[in-house]
């Protein structure tokens, strides 16, 4: 018999910004469960943008943020199977947010 699959836990916001797509994308950064170090690097470039940014109306979150969706995909391939044969077609990614880190590129 098998288990009961685990439940899926909350994702807590970063402590500095009180954001979760900053936690997202700190644990597809972090390697070897080095979580803090993986922050640390992350509020280190954060500072390193806002001490080059120049226009005052942006923070450098939001210069991530869309840093961010210009380099994600907005079209994603898949294959279905039409009468007997496999082809590709393109689909347009609905909810950004579910598909914004899933991708390795």
């Amino acid at each position: 018999m098998r288990k009961k699959q685990a439940k899926k836990r909350p994702l807590l916001p970063d402590p500095k910004f009180n954001d979760q797509l900053v936690t997202r994308f700190v644990n597809m950064m972090m390697w070897s469960g080095k979580k803090s170090t993986a922050f640390k690097i992350f509020y280190d470039a954060i500072d390193v943008v806002e001490s080059k940014n120049t226009d005052e109306e942006k923070t450098a979150l939001e210069i991530w943020k869309e840093a961010l969706t210009n380099v994600m995909p907005h079209v994603e391939v898949r294959s279905r199977r039409m009468v007997e044969q496999h082809s590709k077609s393109l689909i347009q990614l609905e909810q950004i947010e579910k598909y914004l880190l899933q991708w390795n590129g």
